[in-house]
């Protein structure tokens, strides 16, 4: 992380260190087994794992903004959100990010970009539309500790061997993984068919791995830049309304429009599901509303005390 004066997270730090760790054995062992199984093959693993991880981790800024319809907007376009982030980016010391408006009622926000000098916070117009000057400066303050604590590019990474694992599966059961059960001799098939069932089957279990790892990551990060974001503002009490506002009005949100926006949950400040869901989901990737509000209760009664 680099040096701001967001409040320092050792448990969000011990988290993302054995998660990346964790991971990062699963990669090693599923890649050798992949070399192993393949073997001829072993070219197109490393052109699949290495174009993948590139344009994920290289282009993961671009590709979030498009799919979610945001535009890049000027200080004159938007003086006030502009004038927000400066103030909080000036408090927390560290540098200003692009910002950015979706045009869609749905109320929520997002950062995104592999580091500091690549990263966009973006917020909705329907999130502007129904937030207080000091919620929607806590929701910002949730975004920005997401691109202190460099969260985009860690969840990154995290999730990359989740996709790996989840594409070479897909790819396994449509094709034959790459064609190796074509009509070729005997033995050689039935050698190709259990290579190619073991890396499936090890795909699956992989991919499993990784996802409930980077839930579990996923929901601690958010609690961790709610923590920051009431502490740098030192208004704990205007996040907890913001949060509140936004569940409650997503819940109202059409249901084809929350499906559309669900694929990007984890990007988002609040996910694009009721909170009931969210408290009933296990494998969500933020805490439910509960735990989020009573956090920031208790940084409340912390910043009375003191």
């Amino acid at each position: 992380m680099s040096r701001t004066r967001f409040a320092p997270d050792r448990g969000l730090t011990t988290r993302m260190l054995i998660t990346m760790f964790l991971i990062g054995l699963l990669f090693v062992a599923f890649v050798g087994l992949l070399l192993v199984a393949l073997r001829g093959a072993w070219p197109i693993v490393v052109i699949l794992a290495g174009g993948l991880f590139v344009a994920q981790f290289w282009f993961s800024d671009k590709i979030a903004a498009f799919s979610m319809g945001a535009r890049e907007v000027s200080p004159q376009e938007y003086p006030e959100l502009h004038g927000t982030i400066d103030r909080l980016c000036a408090l927390a010391d560290m540098p200003k990010p692009r910002v950015a408006v979706a045009d869609t009622d749905m109320p929520n926000a997002f950062a995104t970009g592999r580091n500091e000098k690549n990263a966009v916070v973006c917020v909705t117009t329907g999130l502007m539309r129904r937030l207080e000057p000091e919620e929607l400066e806590g929701v910002l303050a949730h975004e920005l500790s997401h691109v202190a604590h460099r969260d985009v590019a860690v969840m990154t990474i995290a999730g990359f061997l989740g996709v790996l694992a989840g594409i070479i599966t897909r790819v396994g059961l449509q094709f034959g993984m790459f064609g190796g059960f074509n009509d070729r001799d005997n033995r050689d098939n039935d050698n190709t068919a259990v290579a190619a069932i073991v890396v499936i089957a090890v795909s699956a279990i992989v991919y499993a791995i990784s996802f409930l790892l980077t839930r579990l990551l996923s929901r601690y990060r958010e609690l961790s830049a709610d923590r920051s974001a009431a502490l740098l503002t030192g208004r704990p009490s205007a996040l907890a309304s913001a949060l509140t506002k936004v569940t409650g009005d997503i819940a109202a949100i059409p249901t084809q429009d929350l499906r559309k926006a669900q694929p990007y949950n984890a990007f988002y400040f609040a996910p694009a599901l009721s909170a009931r869901e969210v408290a009933a989901n296990a494998f969500s990737t933020h805490p439910s509303l509960e735990q989020r509000l009573e956090q920031l209760g208790k940084i409340s009664a912390e910043l009375g005390k003191s």
